[in-house]
C-alpha cells in the first residue's frame, strides 16, 4: 500500500484525530464492504458513484483527491477521468480499507490505475497543501465524520477556487415517507443481511447516523457558510441517496 512523505511539496504534516470506535468499525466491515454493497443496493450504488463523480467535471490531467476513499470505488472512477497524466489520492482512516483498495489496484492492473496513490490520514486534518486539487470526491464519509463543518472546511481548503467537491451519502429525507422507507429497509433488508456476515450490530449504526445527519438544504447551507459560491443538492435513487455539489 502505498504511503506519503510528509516532506513532499504535496503535503503538510498531520495528526490523525478520528476516533477510535469508528476506525475500529471500518475496519472490522472491510472484508466484506464491497460485496454487502452490491447486495444491499442490487449494484445501484455503482451507479450512483458514477453520478458523483462526473458531478465533479474532472478531466484527463486533473489532481484529485477522494477523502473517505474505502475500498476505492470513486478513486478508480476518478483515475479513469483524469488518465495516465492525472494524478488520484485516496485517502482514509481505514488501514484495512486502504489495504483491500490497494490490492483492487494491483488486482485489476489497468494501465491508469498506476496514478494512484493510498494515503492514511484524517478527513479533519487534510495532509495536503492548500488549493491543491482539482475535484474531490467524498462517498459515505462526511455522515461518519465526528466535525461535519471542520470536514468541509478541510476540502474547501485544498480544492482549488472553481473546482469542485461531490458528496455522496444516505438522504435524510424532510418527507415522513422516504424516512419511513429508508428505516424500514435498514431494520428488515440491511440489519439481516448484515447479520449473515456477522455483522448486525455494526449495521445497526446506520438507522441512528442518518437521523443525526444533515438534510439536503442544511448541506447546502454548511457549504456557503465555509466559502463554497454555490451549493446544490441532489436527491438521487428514489430519495433514498443524495449527493452534495459544492464550487469553490
Amino acid at each position: 500500500m502505498a504511503t506519503f512523505v510528509p516532506s513532499s511539496s504535496i503535503f503538510r504534516p498531520t495528526l490523525i484525530r478520528c476516533t477510535n470506535d469508528r476506525r475500529a468499525l471500518f475496519n472490522r466491515i472491510a472484508p466484506v464492504y464491497d460485496n454487502l454493497n452490491d447486495l444491499l443496493s442490487v449494484g445501484q450504488h455503482r451507479v450512483w458513484k458514477r453520478m458523483a463523480v462526473s458531478w465533479t467535471g474532472a478531466k484527463l490531467g486533473d489532481r484529485v483527491l477522494d477523502v473517505c476513499c474505502g475500498s476505492g470505488d470513486l478513486s478508480f472512477l476518478l483515475s479513469h477521468k483524469v488518465g495516465c497524466d492525472g494524478k488520484v489520492i485516496g485517502l482514509d482512516f481505514s488501514k484495512d480499507q486502504l489495504s483491500i483498495a490497494s490490492s483492487r489496484q494491483q488486482l485489476l492492473s489497468k494501465k491508469c490505475f498506476t496514478n494512484i496513490e493510498w494515503v492514511e490520514g484524517d478527513a479533519l486534518d487534510l495532509p495536503f497543501m492548500d488549493g491543491w486539487f482539482d475535484a474531490i470526491t467524498m462517498g459515505y464519509g462526511l455522515r461518519n465524520v465526528v466535525d461535519k463543518h471542520k470536514a468541509m472546511q478541510e476540502i474547501f481548503r485544498v480544492l482549488k477556487t472553481g473546482s469542485t467537491v461531490s458528496i455522496l451519502d444516505f438522504n435524510k429525507s424532510n418527507e415522513s415517507l422516504t424516512s419511513a422507507i429508508t428505516e424500514w429497509m435498514i431494520d428488515n433488508v440491511v440489519v439481516p443481511v448484515a447479520s449473515g456476515y456477522g455483522l448486525s450490530e455494526e449495521y445497526k449504526y446506520l438507522k441512528s447516523s442518518i437521523r443525526e445527519f444533515l438534510t439536503g438544504k442544511e448541506l447546502e447551507k454548511l457549504a456557503l457558510e465555509v466559502g463554497f459560491s454555490a451549493a446544490r443538492h441532489y436527491e438521487i435513487g428514489g430519495g433514498l441517496m443524495g449527493c452534495l455539489v459544492a464550487k469553490r
